[in-house]
């Protein structure tokens, strides 16, 4: 009986595994996803447009460009955000000046 508890193959050490695991991984998570956030944050532009939004305004935009056409994506962006936008074409920052 003694030998039975002295020996390392009686213990399930994959048991303690669940109890340990939310401990270390919800600080790693919180930091991970703090981190993003800092790494995606860029300042409020004062040129109206769409927003960023963590990268889905570029796709967005460019897909509205792609689908609509030059000419109509340009007026729906006049008619919705004025006559000065900013837009985003292939990932590259565009404004759009009219009258």
């Amino acid at each position: 009986m003694v030998l039975e508890t002295l020996n390392p193959m009686h213990y399930n050490l994959t048991s303690l595994v669940p109890d340990t695991m939310p401990v270390a991984t919800v600080p790693i998570l919180i930091l991970m996803c703090f981190l993003f956030l800092i790494w995606n944050h860029e300042e409020t532009s004062s040129i109206p447009g769409p927003g960023y939004c963590m990268g889905i305004g570029p796709l967005i935009s460019h897909g509205r460009f792609l689908w609509m056409g030059v000419g109509n994506a340009c007026n729906y962006y006049n008619k919705t955000y004025g006559e000065f936008v900013r837009v985003w074409i292939s990932g590259e920052e565009t404004f759009i000046i009219s009258k």
